[in-house]
């Protein structure tokens, strides 16, 4: 009797070692059920960083196009106001000569009580015209003055083109973030994940589970575990960084646009009073101010972005070996 008894103890006993534990088997799934697809989202956000990183690398270049092409302009219209006063030094020089020229010819005993010991003669001056000098002065003036508003037109195109970059992103930095509902799925995730370790320690100390489902637990643990060690407020704070950065480059590139759309009409161009001259000079450094402050801001924004793009590597490291065990 005890003999079939035994026998049967033992065709039994392995079917009791092999066999799953419920509770060990129902936190394997919570597991897989909460800690599966944070990957996508991650890699989404990687993605996103990674093109506001292009953006804002492009609006980096383009504002620095912008202070060199404001720097050269200056320049320029340094030279012009230059060429702009000689200019007027040709023309009263032509007006005194005008006068001069009016003035009745010399005869030769007043030649001679003038300069003793000089011949005769007519007693006429040979006049000094200006009016070749002036007109070539005015040409090279007006070819100086194209290539100046040119300059001015390229530097208002650049700073827009910047404001356009820091716009958009201020918006891609905006919602590039671990929002509530991702935050949540992660927090189960971790919850659950611990739920695990402890239904794994029940397991193997009652030895209610088989070595696979052990090993199985045992590896989801381990990898969906580092989920606890995962910084995601240093995404959010890149992200935030960014866009405020972005943020205040739009507003300077706004400002810097304007500017040098009106430092460049030719209602200020061409007011060549002291007064005007002084405003136009003022608007263009102005510009060029503008233009170096909004290259700045797309410049920190960009490293906002780049860093943001290592925060999130981490992450979606995380989340790739968590489910590779899954």
């Amino acid at each position: 009797m005890w003999r079939y008894l035994m026998l049967g103890w033992g065709m039994l006993m392995p079917f009791t070692v092999l066999a799953d534990d419920p509770a060990l088997d129902m936190a394997i799934r919570n597991a897989r059920i909460y800690c599966l697809g944070l990957s996508d989202e991650l890699n989404h956000l990687k993605t996103m960083a990674g093109i506001n990183t292009a953006v804002t690398g492009v609006g980096t270049a383009v504002g620095v196009g912008a202070t060199a092409v404001g720097i050269a302009k200056s320049a320029r219209d340094r030279e012009i106001e230059e060429l702009e006063k000689y200019i007027d030094g040709l023309r009263a020089s032509a007006a005194q000569q005008e006068n001069v020229d009016d003035i009745p010819p010399l005869t030769d005993e007043e030649m001679r009580l003038l300069a003793p010991g000089v011949v005769g003669g007519a007693g006429q001056r040979a006049p000094v015209h200006a009016d070749d000098s002036v007109a070539q002065a005015q040409e090279r003036l007006d070819r100086e003055t194209a290539k100046s508003k040119n300059l001015g037109n390229w530097r208002t195109g650049l700073m827009a083109a910047n404001t356009a970059t820091n716009v958009a992103g201020t918006i891609i930095a905006a919602n590039n973030t671990v929002d509530d509902e991702l935050q949540e799925r992660i927090d189960m995730c971790v919850r659950y994940v611990r739920e695990l370790s402890v239904a794994r320690m029940s397991a193997h100390v009652s030895g209610g589970a088989d070595a696979r489902q052990i090993d199985t637990a045992d590896k989801i643990v381990r990898q969906c575990g580092a989920w606890e060690t995962a910084n995601l407020a240093q995404i959010n704070a890149r992200a935030r960084g960014a866009m405020i950065s972005s943020g205040v480059g739009t507003g300077i590139g706004l400002a810097g646009t304007i500017t040098s759309a009106i430092a460049n009409t030719n209602k200020t161009r061409n007011d060549n009073t002291d007064h005007g001259r002084k405003k136009e000079q003022n608007l263009n450094t102005a510009a060029n101010v503008l233009a170096g402050g909004a290259t700045v801001a797309s410049g920190v924004a960009t490293i906002f972005n780049a860093t943001q793009i290592g925060a999130v590597r981490r992450a979606v490291e995380i989340a790739s070996s968590c489910e590779g065990v899954l």
